[in-house]
């Protein structure tokens, strides 16, 4: 079956192949000339975080969101990606974009400002969910920075591919069907990526003071997870009890929606002891197990833009999956805009044959081994002896990543036939150096060496490399018309955050119970 779906696919790809669609949304904080989390307002000058395209925030206010539109290949999109970082470097002041995932230095809850977005009723709904996860979670989680990367396939792709397999569904049902063909087999692939990208080692001490951990001390200042690729993806990062109660279904469309809409309608009793408001204020939209979708924590996301006052799950429903968006990306620290270009060409590579490789359903038992894979990576993935377990035996890592590897060399081929210009061997080929000999040279090892030749514990190192990133943005010159066109973004998002404002009729508890009748 996989072989003749590959086969099937050099034919398309043969005759008429369209490539990718492609999108970054990268998060990372604010910090001030201390290396401490910013306490100021977001800044005027990069416009309403509630409307602009490109320049929002996440959790925080001082947690900067940065999203690209779509693109057709992965130059135009990291271009795209560096002027919005050129853009807002230039209007930071003396505060620096902070390149790490673990944050910068912090002080407990009330350091970490919650994201502001006016006084309209869909930029207080914005604002009462995070509070929400604050009374849920505590602030302090997230903090943590991360990159999202989105990828989908042209219409025109998907109707050769149904006409090649035969599929009589309508085009809708087809692309949700198959890309959660996709997502199947991204869950069962997923800590190959943890291995690849993971990226945070190590934190600074604020991040886990007064709370019990195993971690190990890299100096008086900062912590590291002994063997660990990523503390953000690991248990001192996005993880929570109540959702570790969520048994969320990947295998298609209807269970996923299905399961989600239930947390989301399901109270949580911890949660209902809390409330919804305190002294006449909303603290949460709701008591549920999730207050909306966006709550749910995972390593991969099926998507579908939603329209004006729709609800993720009722764009889903409505109109199908739309993009896949990868969510386990730690920041590359070592670039000025959190990503690198063989990164997002692997990526493609690796979410393509996610699509064109037999993907059975997940069962309960392969779920669990599956989890416990990820997991394994993330918090051993500095360590070669580490094995995962695969096709039903123990396998040492480095040994199931190349085979995965191996696996992709035909169809990095088959794609540089395409495109004429050896990317996708060329990032193949950077992954595969990243697990040769018994010094890895995966981004966590190179972390920590970096840490460690430079003397500085987490805070200092990541402050100076954030510096240097800085230097960098600012001299590049960015064209005239784009930067008018940034400016113009600024402008006009703050005036369409005011007529948000001024065209809201209802109260906000009466806009809320709407909200949740929807």
């Amino acid at each position: 079956m996989a072989h003749s779906r590959h086969s099937l696919f050099q034919q398309l790809a043969a005759s008429d192949w369209d490539g990718f669609l492609k999108g970054v949304e990268k998060e990372g904080l604010r910090v001030d000339a201390n290396g401490f989390i910013a306490q100021t307002p977001h800044p005027e000058a990069l416009g309403s975080a509630l409307t602009h395209p490109r320049i929002t925030t996440d959790y925080s206010e001082a947690l900067l969101e940065l999203i690209t539109p779509v693109f057709d290949s992965t130059e135009a999109m990291l271009g795209a990606l560096r002027d919005t970082h050129r853009y807002v470097q230039q209007n930071l002041n003396d505060e620096v974009f902070w390149a790490a995932s673990m944050p910068c230095e912090i002080e407990g809850d009330a350091s970490i400002p919650i994201a502001e977005y006016g006084s309209s009723n869909i930029g207080r709904l914005k604002h009462v969910y995070r509070q929400g996860l604050a009374v849920r979670y505590g602030r302090i989680m997230q903090s943590i920075a991360g990159a999202h990367y989105n990828l989908s396939l042209p219409d025109s792709f998907w109707r050769k591919w149904q006409e090649l397999v035969g599929n009589n569904d309508s085009l809708k049902d087809f692309k949700s069907d198959q890309y959660f063909w996709l997502i199947r087999n991204f869950r069962r692939r997923s800590w190959l990526l943890m291995l690849l990208f993971g990226s945070s080692p190590a934190l600074d001490a604020s991040f886990v003071a007064g709370v019990q951990h195993g971690l190990a001390r890299f100096d008086d200042r900062t912590w590291v997870g002994q063997n660990a690729a990523s503390l953000r993806m690991g248990d001192l990062g996005y993880h929570n009890n109540a959702q570790a109660s969520l048994n969320i279904c990947f295998n298609e469309l209807r269970t996923y929606t299905r399961t989600l809409d239930r947390a989301i309608h399901t109270n949580w009793p911890a949660y209902e002891a809390i409330g919804t408001q305190r002294d006449g204020e909303f603290i949460q939209i709701n008591t549920s197990v999730l207050q909306i979708e966006n709550e749910y924590y995972s390593a991969v996301r099926p998507k579908r833009t939603a329209e004006r006052g729709e609800k993720p799950i009722q764009a889903l429903d409505a109109r199908g999956v739309e993009y896949i968006e990868v969510r386990c990306l730690d920041l590359d620290p070592f670039s000025p805009i959190g990503v690198n270009r063989e990164q997002i060409d692997f990526l493609d590579l690796f979410l393509l044959d996610c699509l064109l490789s037999d993907s059975p359903r997940i069962g309960d038992d392969e779920c669990e081994r599956l989890d416990d894979n990820f997991k394994d990576v993330v918090a051993h993935g500095r360590l070669p002896s580490l094995s995962l377990c695969r096709g039903g035996r123990r396998e040492p890592v480095g040994s199931a990543a190349q085979e995965l590897l191996d696996r992709l060399q035909p169809l990095a081929e088959l794609l540089d036939q395409w495109s004429g210009a050896g990317a996708y061997t060329s990032a193949l080929s950077a992954q595969r150096a990243k697990l040769e000999g018994e010094d890895w040279s995966v981004p966590s090892v190179r972390v920590l060496e970096a840490m460690t030749s430079s003397g500085l514990g987490h805070r200092d190192w990541v402050m100076s490399i954030s510096r240097k990133h800085q230097e960098t943005l600012r001299s590049e010159t960015m064209a005239a018309d784009v930067l008018a066109d940034y400016r113009d973004m600024g402008l006009a998002s703050l005036d369409e955050q005011k007529a948000h404002e001024a065209a809201d009729r209802q109260s906000f508890p009466e806009f809320l119970e709407n909200y949740l009748k929807a």
